[in-house]
């Protein structure tokens, strides 16, 4: 397939600037992977589609607050750091800018003072290594003066550091939000455990490459980012009983299917497993774990619109997209959500 197959007309006031509140209120589009039926409802009655029995599936990587700005040491002159992975205890791969001023030897300074930079190398591609000099515990000094890195399509300033988080996050390492797993309360969750659904975790930590285009016009010559992920030897046990008793894997996001595929693919089951994954998914992939999908609404020509409609069919997808657009449903990050399953009657509630 053509990476043109996927491209859609989105009004750029559909591009969701601040999160709805509560979590929960947002507006939810259902698509029958099977029919490609729709209906329209709120995000708070995913309960209606979920079974006793059937496992969800959450992604608890946390975001870091990992966009600095500070100054070079000498000439005061602005830079900004992203952090985008941590190599050694101190040392980490940045994405800076602007990129002239971050040659190796170079110093900066962010926060005061609180913390120092030495750019050590320019690897491929022009990230920098970078090492960190500081006081105390680098992560609470992240918290005191990072900013969180919201995507480039959002321009409004987040007020609550907490809504780009999911209430149920503890891993900390993600450069972008899980962001299906954002319309989840404590409270929803609560009910769809006293409903008898099973909660699993995993943990995939996003990577920015999330973002990254696709640049190719057949989107087999794609080469996916790789990103780090853990399968706990309890999610895994949950998984297979789950199987075992004919109910259903429903992953909230793109980031839980690829790390159940990914482990499913890697070990030839589902079992513990801890590594990095690179893997594409679209349209011909056989799914062997996911049953159900809760996502958000994705960027035209996108690995993440191709994964959707690798699981739901593309005319299924296109055409569910389609609607959201004439429906004005808003798109992204902070956005509306997506139910694809296959108990979605025509219906709107």
């Amino acid at each position: 397939m053509k990476t043109s197959e996927f491209w859609f007309d989105l009004p750029e006031n559909l591009i969701a600037q601040t999160p709805i509140e509560p979590r929960d209120h947002s507006r939810m589009l259902c698509l029958n992977r099977q029919n490609g039926k729709l209906s329209h409802c709120h995000f708070y009655n995913i309960i209606d589609f979920l079974n006793s029995g059937d496992t969800l599936i959450l992604n608890n990587s946390r975001v870091l607050p990992a966009r600095l700005y500070g100054e070079k040491e000498g000439t005061g002159g602005a830079m900004e750091f992203l952090l985008l992975e941590q190599k050694e205890k101190d040392i980490w791969e940045v994405l800076v800018k602007p990129g002239k001023k971050a040659k190796p030897g170079a110093r900066f300074t962010f926060g005061s003072g609180l913390l120092c930079a030495e750019i050590l190398e320019v690897l491929d591609g022009g990230n920098r290594l970078v090492r960190f000099e500081y006081s105390g515990n680098f992560f609470d000094l992240l918290e005191h003066i990072g900013n969180m890195p919201l995507p480039h399509y959002i321009t409004a300033r987040l007020e609550d550091k907490e809504r780009y988080q999911t209430v149920y996050s503890k891993e900390l390492g993600s450069a972008a939000a899980p962001t299906a797993g954002l319309h989840f309360t404590n409270e929803l969750l609560d009910k769809l455990r006293n409903k008898g659904v099973n909660i699993g975790f995993v943990t995939l930590h996003v990577g920015l490459g999330t973002f990254r285009p696709v640049k190719v016009d057949d989107i087999t010559q794609h080469k996916m980012h790789s990103e780090h992920y853990f399968m706990p030897e309890a999610t895994a046990k949950l998984i297979n009983a789950t199987k075992a008793a004919g109910k259903r894997v429903i992953c909230v996001g793109t980031t839980s299917c690829r790390t159940v595929e990914s482990v499913a693919k890697r070990e030839g089951c589902v079992r513990e497993s801890e590594g990095y994954t690179d893997i594409f998914i679209y349209p011909g992939y056989q799914f062997q774990v996911m049953d159900g999908l809760i996502t958000n609404f994705h960027l035209p020509e996108s690995t993440l619109i191709m994964l959707v409609s690798a699981f739901a069919g593309y005319d299924h997808v296109m055409n569910a997209y389609y609607t959201a657009v004439k429906e004005k449903y808003r798109f992204y990050s902070f956005g509306d959500a997506m139910y694809i399953g296959d108990n979605v009657e025509e219906l709107h509630v």
